[in-house]
């Protein structure tokens, strides 16, 4: 494959090059094979190289990266013809070299088809360029309609739209200039196949025949502009029933290009005895083609960030409800300190705890944290605190209230869904504790000579199985003792290297500040993750609950 580059500088006129050789570096140095005085750009920064019969890019260890389409590679990658280099600030589009016509660049079977680097279309003529042309001449012409045709439609697309008006108008431009039969916008779906985005007949019925896999091939995949003088001459489009049987025989098609990629293809058709599109038709095809690229992007780009706003503005509510169902301030008992956070990563969080005074003077500390992250997981902890809040006010004993709330909470949601819950019941008189773990992290008991206990499982998570039978642990605490309860977001939270936090380096960490101020202890345990973290994200909720028996 023999390329030709359009280079376009951030300061200075663009300029094509043929890198003759089969290797050739780009870079702000003299001695680089193409140098661009780029300050944003490596001295040596990219290279473009053949490899048998295709061409490859590699970033020499730039210091702002090398992108193609869009998107930073980091090993050699094939280029072809159509696609985008960004090179420091530079733009470098891989066009087709000039060269004699072939089946698929230029006049091709029998004359009857034509291939254009839809990229080279889009440049201004040479004849232009060069200041070498009379008023008359037929260049400027053509010239001079499509700078109209593409400042009608700038005008007639400068509105906020959706994507299907948008469609529709851009077809309204097509068949206002270039007077078709049968018109078709092809769009490239998620899945990566090409789909009919929209379509017009001046029969009165949407187009349904403007399809061939060898047109997406030619047109979209290699970035090149069609016109085909009669499609029965040619081989690629002849076996194209949809195209025959209506009658299409001139076919003209153009690229809708992006720097991250291709989006789709125009395609315009019509009988031989209404019209045949000439190559000045695919020139301004072109040129419309790629004033729609710009805008489906646009809008497209419009529509996420409207969906992205949604989406905040209910995770925003979600929150706001969530933070509803935890205590709006701790109770005050004698002779007992409490303290509790709750950190989300996602807006809203899968963790919940509650701390509440029961009516035979008890005080019930809980801590769960569900399966999943974001507003689903926000919606099962909802359903976790309302079927555990009634049975909690009334004193039933942790085992119970964890028997029912399991059972329930398995018949209510799907089978994927669950929860780990830590459930105790203080006597604030006596420091006498009962507990129920429902798979949960196991809570830490710090006492005042620096021992460590643990509080571990009493049985499965909670909504796992359809049955569980939960037993009961009891500890003591007494005076200046302290009890941690948290979610796994702090123990498995991970350092660049992979390596998670903890539950001994949490405990370790509890057990040498124990004599602080709860809200200090919290404090530092905060610092502490974030020093082991060293700047990765916190995958999961934490939240922390910390009693002390004074």
């Amino acid at each position: 494959m023999t390329i030709s580059l359009h280079v376009m500088p951030a300061a200075g006129a663009p300029f094509d090059v043929e890198p003759g050789d089969d290797s050739v570096v780009i870079g702000r140095s003299s001695d680089a094979g193409i140098a661009v005085p780029d300050r944003s750009m490596s001295r040596r920064h990219a290279r473009l190289f053949r490899q048998g019969n295709e061409w490859l890019v590699e970033d020499l260890g730039s210091r702002n990266g090398t992108l193609l389409n869009g998107r930073r590679i980091s090993d050699p990658t094939p280029v072809g013809i159509g696609t985008s280099l960004t090179v420091g600030s530079t733009t470098i589009s891989v066009v087709e070299a000039q060269r004699a016509p072939s089946a698929t660049s230029g006049v091709g079977l029998d004359g009857h088809t034509v291939f254009r680097s839809a990229a080279e279309l889009l440049r201004e003529p040479r004849e232009l360029s060069s200041g070498a042309m009379r008023v008359e001449d037929d260049v400027l012409r053509r010239y001079t309609e499509r700078l109209k045709m593409l400042n009608e439609v700038h005008r007639s697309l400068d509105r906020t739209l959706s994507l299907g008006d948008l469609l529709e108008l851009i077809l309204d431009r097509a068949f206002d200039h270039l007077k078709p039969e049968e018109g078709t916008i092809f769009l490239k779906g998620d899945d990566g196949e090409y789909y009919r985005a929209a379509t017009r007949s001046i029969r009165g019925k949407g187009s349904q025949t403007l399809y061939s896999r060898a047109l997406v091939h030619e047109v979209v995949e290699r970035g090149q502009a069609a016109l085909v003088l009669d499609t029965t001459a040619d081989e690629r489009f002849n076996q194209a029933m949809s195209l025959l049987d209506a009658g299409v025989r001139s076919l003209v098609a153009a690229p809708m290009l992006d720097p991250s990629g291709p989006l789709g293809m125009i395609a315009l058709g019509s009988t031989l005895g209404i019209r045949q599109f000439t190559e000045g038709d695919m020139e301004l095809l072109t040129s419309l083609a790629s004033v729609a690229a710009m805008r489906i992007r646009n809008t497209r780009l419009a529509e996420e960030a409207l969906e992205r706003e949604r989406l905040e503005r209910e995770v925003a509510l979600a929150r706001q409800i969530q933070v509803g169902l935890l205590p709006d301030a701790l109770p005050e008992i004698d002779g007992w300190q409490l303290y509790a956070h709750n950190i989300p990563s996602r807006g809203v969080s899968g963790d919940f705890y509650t701390i509440g005074v029961v009516d035979d003077g008890s005080c019930a500390v809980m801590v769960a944290d569900v399966s999943g992250k974001g507003i689903a997981a926000s919606l099962l902890t909802a359903s976790l605190e309302a079927l555990a809040a009634g049975p909690i006010h009334d004193g039933v004993p942790p085992e119970e209230i964890f028997n029912r709330v399991s059972h329930l909470l398995f018949e209510r949601t799907p089978i994927e869904k669950y929860a780990t819950a830590i459930l105790a019941s203080i006597d604030p008189a006596t420091g006498r504790v009962a507990y129920c773990n429902a798979g949960h992290n196991p809570a830490i008991v710090l006492r005042t000579d620096g021992g460590v206990e643990w509080l571990g499982s009493t049985g499965a998570p909670l909504g796992i199985l359809p049955t569980v039978t939960y037993a009961r642990g009891e500890v003591g605490l007494e005076p200046g003792d302290t009890m941690v309860l948290y979610t796994d977001g702090l123990t498995e939270a991970e350092n660049p290297a992979e390596e998670e936090y903890g539950e001994q380096r949490l405990a370790e960490l509890c057990a040498r500040h124990r004599t602080e101020r709860l809200d200090r202890l919290a404090a530092v345990i905060s610092d502490d993750q974030d020093a082991y973290v060293r700047g990765v994200p916190y995958a999961d909720d934490r939240t922390i609950v910390i009693v002390r028996r004074d």
